[in-house]
């Protein structure tokens, strides 16, 4: 296969008018800059244009992962789409945020959703917090630049790492100049130019003389397992596992609170949160019928070849390799546009959600509490470029865009969810109950072990088999492990808070001064009953 000139040049064009938008976003940024030039660049000094807000929010998830890994499900036979719970998970994600979580970050003007912890159990419980968010989004970029450079390796015979570092380069650049604007403009031109190439690439791959009727392989076909799928009985609690994994764990994500946070209201917020749900559950739309059409396809057929892509090992490669072969050129080189705009669409809201955080909670209030504005935005700059870097170079190693994908929030979901729930939800909560949930959580998910990475299990939960070398747990262990580290955050806080108050310890074990508040808050009610009592003694 020889290099596909045009189709660099055409992808080349693209980057090109990618960087522009974000270099013109980020002079408006400039323009509505005041005293607070970090809280710009972090949530658009809260008046984003609602129509930006929400093209940019439902382009953050649907990024280049999102749409490879659903072709990829719906196309291996041992899956098929109803495994494919991304779109309905996230969709449902987006929407209890709207409901249960706008309000409390928005009312009180929260820049990332660390503040709260941060604020609820100091410095240093904030500082271990942010771990799992930085992980994520790391892991998140890598994935979704490791899909790109394989899509391009297919369509345009090029080294994968040439299209990684370019569009690393690229997304940093970008987001590096004007932070949130320039994301959520160039999130414009991205999200419509995915509309739009993979509902052009679809006719063509339907209508190809080497795949049967999609309708008619969905329950019985001849090339390989009915592309619906099914799930076995022993199976469902992983179906329920995982689902509710992307449900609750789709939520704590400072992509997600940048949006709604950057709104001008708490209303608008909310219907964010809501239409960009039913705009990821429409996108997904486009992927699934590719993976159909695959599953639905003779490959002896087309130049590819037997065995088919599942025999090689290659699934993870079925939206480029439909592209490819059953698409003509200029349609495929369109769809691998959309890829690309897929990835930086997603990329640049991961490099911004982490150098947030970094910048905002950890330097600012960590590491130089007196750091001007001006030293908070280069901190984040500089944070941009390492965390991007990390990312570029873990996705020269990544084997399977779908896990990776899928374990980058894991880590989130079971440590920080139950914490952001109980900063939130149940105030009375402090930093020994904190503690010890991260503690105990962290280690029971260490302990159930991951396949993907090669970890054995400790813990051998039921239904826990041995399958090609490597122990799946088949039981909910997700779940457990999230509400396990609830648990421990709410019942170790109000057994401090108990001991301390008793005097069984002695309050100067109270290294976390939770006992201090409470006697300020006690000082300050016998003040204001004095008060009240002096005035009517006067009247």
């Amino acid at each position: 296969m020889a290099l596909n000139v045009s189709g660099l040049v055409a992808l080349i064009v693209f980057y090109a008018i990618t960087l522009a938008t974000g270099i013109w976003a980020s002079r408006k940024g400039k323009k509505e800059e005041n005293t607070k030039p970090s809280e710009v660049a972090m949530v658009g000094h809260r008046k984003m244009n609602f129509c930006i807000g929400l093209s940019t929010a439902t382009a953050t998830w649907v990024g280049g992962a999102y749409i490879n890994g659903t072709a990829e499900i719906v196309y291996l036979s041992s899956r098929g789409l109803v495994w494919v719970q991304a779109p309905a998970g996230f969709a449902l994600s987006l929407l209890l945020g709207g409901l249960f979580f706008v309000n409390p970050m928005r009312s009180k003007n929260y820049v990332t959703m660390m503040d709260p912890i941060q604020e609820a159990y100091g410095n240093v419980m904030g500082s271990l917090l942010f771990l799992p968010p930085l992980i994520a989004d790391v892991f998140w970029f890598a994935a979704i630049l490791a899909s790109l450079g394989a899509t391009m390796k297919v369509i345009l015979d090029i080294q994968d790492y040439l299209a990684i570092i370019l569009s690393a380069c690229t997304v940093i650049l970008y987001t590096l100049l004007g932070g949130l604007y320039s994301v959520a403009y160039t999130d414009v031109i991205q999200l419509a130019f995915i509309t739009v190439s993979l509902w052009i690439c679809i006719p063509f791959a339907i209508m190809n003389s080497a795949t049967e009727s999609i309708s008619y392989t969905a329950a019985s076909n001849s090339f390989q397992a009915p592309w619906i799928g099914k799930v076995e009985m022993q199976y469902v609690g992983r179906w329920l596992d995982d689902f509710l994994y992307l449900v609750l764990g789709g939520i704590p994500w400072q992509t997600y609170f940048q949006r709604v946070l950057s709104a001008s209201s708490s209303r608008e917020g909310r219907l964010i949160s809501y239409l960009s749900g039913v705009g990821c559950f429409v996108m997904a739309i486009p992927s699934v019928l590719i993976g159909a059409v695959a599953a639905s396809t003779d490959w002896n057929q087309t130049d590819y070849g037997l065995p088919s892509p599942n025999d090689r090992g290659e699934s993870a490669l079925i939206l480029p390799l439909v592209l490819h072969h059953l698409c003509p050129l200029y349609i495929s080189i369109g769809g691998l546009g959309a890829l690309a705009a897929a990835v930086m669409s997603s990329g640049d809201s991961a490099l911004l959600s982490a150098s947030s955080m970094f910048a905002h909670n950890i330097y600012r209030k960590v590491l130089r509490t007196k750091a001007t504005e001006n030293d908070v935005l280069w901190a984040m700059r500089a944070s941009m470029v390492a965390f991007g870097a990390v990312s570029a170079a873990l996705a020269f190693y990544s084997h399977s865009i779908y896990d990776l994908w899928f374990l980058g929030g894991e880590l989130v979901y079971a440590l920080l969810f139950p914490q952001l729930c109980c900063v939130l939800f149940i105030p009375s909560t402090n930093t020994y109950g904190s503690a010890a949930g991260f503690l105990f959580g962290l280690l029971l998910r260490l302990l159930a072990g991951e396949p993907s990475l090669k970890i054995p299990p400790v813990i051998h939960y039921p239904g826990c088999f041995l399958v090609d070398g490597a122990y799946i747990q088949l039981f909910p262990f997700k779940i457990v492990t999230m509400l396990a580290t609830l648990l421990t955050i709410v019942s170790v806080s109000y057994l401090a808070a108990f001991l301390f108050k008793a005097n069984i310890l002695p309050s100067k074990w109270d290294v976390c001064k939770i006992m201090k508040d409470d006697r300020v808050l006690i000082s300050l009610a016998q003040k204001e009953k004095r008060d009240e009592c002096t005035k009517t003694e006067e009247l």
